[in-house]
């Protein structure tokens, strides 16, 4: 599958959770399927683009293989995902920044192609997925304009990355309730009983 290249992404990796469900672990260094969680998105994105970043706020010597570039949150104590996200438009080089989290290894080539051929048609918005009447906030592809917004609502107080993002303007992608690739594996229990993915 060839993604369109007419829209350049920066793409960013979330991996700079606390992993509370998974009793203080690094998520994404957890192992799936005999590979760290942040392996297979590595895997999946490395192709298609030049600015691979990583958001990590621990053990960067084993996240440093995997990217271009790692940052971390300007807050300490693991203030959330959308400190990730600010930090990583922050410093995307593309206009366009790609975010998905590190515990979603089924993500595919369609998911994304889908994001970016909306984002493509209307390049000033951000597109959200939408998985039945859920918002998937930490799957989406946003505009670097959108850093300053973002940075004023962090400033006022928010910390919730769907808030923040449904007040600015934004594309719906449909996925449907169930979609595999939209799965968190972020319990123990969820690694250990999913099955491998689709090929892609």
């Amino acid at each position: 599958m060839t993604v369109d290249e007419s829209l350049p992404c920066s793409i960013l990796l979330l991996a700079g959770g606390r992993g509370q469900r998974m009793g203080g672990r690094d998520k994404g260094l957890l192992e799936w399927q005999g590979r760290p969680l942040i392996a297979h998105l590595h895997a999946l994105t490395r192709p298609l683009t030049d600015d691979l970043i990583i958001s990590c706020n621990r053990n960067a010597e084993h996240y440093a293989p995997y990217a271009d570039r790692l940052v971390a949150d300007a807050e300490e104590d693991f203030p959330g995902p959308l400190a990730g996200i600010l930090a990583g438009l922050a410093t995307a080089r593309h206009p366009h920044l790609l975010v998905l989290p590190c515990d979603a290894p089924r993500a595919d080539l369609a998911l994304i192609e889908a994001m970016r051929t909306l984002a493509r048609h209307e390049p000033d918005r951000a597109v959200l997925i939408r998985r039945g009447e859920q918002w998937e906030p930490l799957f989406c592809l946003l505009p670097k304009a959108f850093l300053p917004p973002l940075q004023q609502a962090w400033q006022a107080g928010e910390r919730s990355p769907r808030r923040a993002l449904l007040s600015l303007s934004i594309l719906a992608l449909p996925c449907a309730e169930h979609d595999p690739r939209l799965a968190n594996l972020n319990t123990p229990e969820l690694l250990a009983e999913t099955p491998p993915d689709t090929p892609r």
